[in-house]
């Protein structure tokens, strides 16, 4: 009889009922079966799931002299976040400075995250004015083991310069990357802005108004409209609306390359908020939605039509949210999300009924693997796949907390909610790097990884 490095035994897995599961050089080697292991881990009880994959993180910030606050999470603090919620892999966005190249700020990325991750990273660049030099390098991203760039279509310079953009996504998807678009219509949220402005409406409360549904829903069109011109596959980032939803049911009701990501915001969150007077604290771009949009995003999680459920974690402290100079045209967008998302996910989904078990695996794991070329090293439970796994309490009931928090964070927006269900034990590449409320994992221990082509739902 075999003997391996460790065994989980017990658990129940999400499509082989009640298994014991091996391990050996940091990746599963038997699930079921009889075999004896140097450490085992009694998991009765509970569900064994892979580590979750969370595809769009903050986790650095830009590198451009910005004065004041920044995100306050850096890859040590966030990868501690991440793996107490049960999250093993992230999707960081490299920002470049005006005088680099795609390739430099990956490279200055990548050198902070081996020193400091205690979780496996994976990076999207960040484009951003589509020069010569930087369309030259999109051909070559894909040798390196990167998979995808990003576009922000709500940044005023992209109107600008559309067909530099438009040929970006082209030479993306010709060399088997996905563009990631963040979809809300600049000129559109200008006009908005200013009229709100005009009106003497310019605290927090009006954020909502100043980046309206129709932002999102012509910018969502027209990026569908890419990947239909030049046939390179698009990922929607946070889509919050129904509206926006229904625009991306049609391009893939047209079998159009188009895939979708939601964010826990726009789950358990409506625009409601806003009449808080602290309501700086729910900030994120798109705006918080109605519950109509709430509703219909549930649905979309459901029915297979919303991909991914990523965090877009970009954490500020309380104090930085609520500074009384900040107005509509200057908040600072981003919260804390990576350690609650998949607790969340399970107590409002899947012990509501919304979604079954195996969507969530889906939603938090298995897709944005397959996305961005991961798949099946991550992402799954198979014979060969990295043990990445979690081992969670659906039962356990907690309340948040902001003391709580592996992030940097001071605060939760959903401080004082009621939760069921809970991560207790994670493992990455099988190290027990997280145990009962305790990150034991060692920074620098993550590993940068390389991607394949970005793949296919």
């Amino acid at each position: 009889m075999s003997r391996l490095d460790l065994a989980i035994r017990g658990g129940t897995l999400v499509d082989a009922g009640i298994a014991d599961i091996g391990v050996a050089g940091g990746r599963i080697a038997q699930i079921g079966g009889e075999f004896e292991a140097a450490i085992s881990i009694d998991a009765s009880g509970k569900l064994v799931l892979p580590g979750g994959v969370d595809a769009h993180v903050h986790l650095s910030n830009p590198p451009c002299g910005t004065r004041g606050p920044r995100w306050v999470d850096d890859f040590r603090s966030g990868s501690a976040a991440a793996l107490a919620g049960g999250i093993t892999t992230v999707g960081n966005m490299t920002f470049g400075a005006d005088d680099e190249n795609p390739l430099e700020a990956l490279q200055r990325d990548a050198q902070a995250a081996a020193r400091e991750t205690i979780c496996d990273v994976f990076l999207h660049p960040v484009v951003g004015e589509p020069s010569t030099r930087v369309l030259d390098e999109i051909l070559h991203l894909a040798e390196h083991g990167y998979s995808s760039i990003k576009i922000f279509l709500s940044n005023p310079r992209f109107d600008r310069h559309i067909d530099g953009y438009v040929e970006a996504i082209r030479r993306a998807g010709a060399s088997g990357l996905m563009t990631m678009l963040h979809c809300e219509d600049a000129a559109l949220i200008t006009h908005a802005t200013q009229r709100l402005v005009e009106a003497g409406h310019t605290s927090p409360r009006y954020f909502p108004m100043s980046r309206p549904v129709v932002a999102e829903v012509a910018a969502t069109q027209r990026a569908i409209a890419f990947a239909e011109v030049t046939g390179a596959p698009v990922y929607l980032v946070h889509v919050s609306s129904e509206r926006a939803l229904a625009a991306c049911a049609d391009a893939r009701a047209r079998g159009l390359p188009v895939y979708v990501e939601t964010r826990p915001l726009y789950l358990h969150l409506t625009s409601d908020v806003f009449d808080d007077p602290d309501c700086g604290r729910f900030v994120g771009q798109p705006p918080l939605r109605d519950a109509s949009d709430v509703a219909a995003l549930w649905a979309g999680l459901a029915q297979g039509l919303v991909d991914t459920v990523c965090t877009d974690h970009a954490p500020w402290s309380l104090q930085a949210k609520l500074d009384p100079e900040l107005s509509i045209e200057g908040l600072r967008p981003g919260v804390e999300n990576l350690q609650m998302m998949l607790s969340m996910l399970y107590s409002e989904g899947v012990r509501s009924g919304r979604i079954s078990l195996q969507r969530l695996v889906e939603l938090t794991s298995t897709n944005a693997a397959r996305l961005f070329g991961l798949y099946p090293t991550k992402g799954a439970i198979v014979i060969g796949s990295d043990a990445d796994l979690v081992v969670f309490d659906p039962h356990l009931e907690w309340t948040v907390t902001a003391s709580m928090l592996h992030s940097n964070a001071d605060y939760s927006v959903y401080q004082g909610w009621q939760i069921t269900g809970r991560p207790v034990l994670t493992l990455r590449r099988g190290e027990v790097v997280f145990r009962q409320d305790e990150v034991v994992g060692r920074p620098g221990g993550g590993r940068m990884l390389a991607c394949g082509p970005a793949g296919r739902r």
